[in-house]
């Protein structure tokens, strides 16, 4: 595939950040973005500039943001597990595939979304979080017993760690 093929069949090319944060706060408003995409930008004193100003700053906040874009915005199908490695920016759009109307966004949907994702969080800590904490309770023990260890050397024994075993 050329690269003009590239160009073309990619929906964020020769659209500016500004452009698209625009087009998607007029369509569903601040409110809605943050309960979706979950960004403060979005939240915390919300506005268009200062919006941008933060996603040209934060690589992984403004992939979400295009992501969105292209996904719940644009209604594009998912993309392939290939192109769905590669940044938003970067990925090609088949032919056969083409935007659809915006996505009919709810807050109640995007709570729904929010509380199966902390369910599954949840769920993946409840399996494999007695190993992960296991592990980590062991290693700050071992953090504890070296400073321990070290102090009870450099007392008034002197600095020779074998000098109690002289005796």
């Amino acid at each position: 595939m050329t690269n003009d093929d590239q160009f073309q069949n990619n929906p964020l090319q020769g659209v500016s950040l500004q452009t698209l944060v625009t087009e998607i706060v007029d369509h569903y408003g601040f409110e809605i973005l943050y309960a979706y995409l979950r960004i403060n930008c979005f939240k915390t004193n919300p506005s268009i500039e200062s919006s941008i100003k933060f996603l040209k700053k934060t690589e992984w906040a403004r992939e979400k943001v295009e992501s969105f874009y292209l996904y719940k915005y644009k209604n594009l199908p998912r993309a392939s597990a290939k192109q769905f490695q590669l940044p938003p920016r970067d990925r090609v759009i088949p032919d056969d595939q083409k935007p659809g109307e915006p996505a009919e966004l709810t807050l109640k949907q995007a709570e729904n979304i929010h509380k199966a994702r902390t369910e599954r969080v949840q769920q993946r800590e409840e399996k494999h979080g007695e190993r992960v904490y296991k592990q980590k309770k062991s290693h700050k023990r071992n953090e504890k017993a070296k400073p321990q260890e070290s102090k009870e050397t450099n007392t008034s024994q002197g600095k020779d760690p074998w000098s109690k075993w002289k005796k």
